[in-house]
């Protein structure tokens, strides 16, 4: 059940942001659109008040609920960001904004990049672990630690690969393509 969750969070998250961005930019209703982008962030708040209280209830820990604290962590360092640039979209496509500018794709600034966007991968693994360890406390079973420790140990191993690649590109940067 709690999967089914996670996936309708994920579905709502951008039912509120596409129908936020089209109310300012369609219906050019921008109070309605403040209000559905605000909306936004309530679900990750309905996930996480559902994942607690089926452990606290005696829910037996599973992958499904340290999926929960990867999606909220996940979500709270990266969705300002796709936020951003949905709305960048919107904007240039039904209001005559600009067109957003091109990811650097060589070079130092993509090097940067790369750094930054791992950087915002550590922030999320550090909020999904501790959301973890608050889990843990909550269900307070040998059995949840072994979940909770078991996910962050292979999201660690992720984060360091992620390391690697994403710090490579600065002692070997892309070169840039020629026409």
């Amino acid at each position: 059940m709690l999967i089914g969750l996670i996936v309708f969070c994920e579905v709502m998250f951008w039912v509120f942001i596409v129908s936020g961005l089209f109310a300012r930019y369609v219906l050019k209703k921008k109070k309605l659109g403040m209000v559905l982008l605000a909306l936004s962030p309530v679900v990750d708040v309905v996930l996480l008040g559902a994942t607690a209280v089926d452990l606290h209830g005696g829910g037996e820990a599973a992958f499904a609920h340290a999926l929960a604290a990867i999606y909220l962590g996940v979500s709270l360092v990266f969705g300002k960001k796709m936020v951003a640039w949905a709305d960048a979209w919107f904007s240039y496509r039904f209001a005559d904004g600009p067109r957003p500018p091109k990811k650097p794709k060589a070079g130092k600034a993509h090097a940067a990049l790369e750094r930054l966007g791992w950087l915002r991968h550590l922030a999320a693994y550090t909020i999904g672990c501790v959301i973890m360890g608050v889990l843990m406390v909550i269900s307070s079973s040998q059995q949840a630690s072994e979940v909770f420790f078991g996910t962050m140990g292979t999201w660690g191993i992720i984060l360091l690969v992620d390391f690697a690649i994403s710090f490579s590109y600065t002692l070997f940067p892309r070169k840039e393509k020629r026409a």
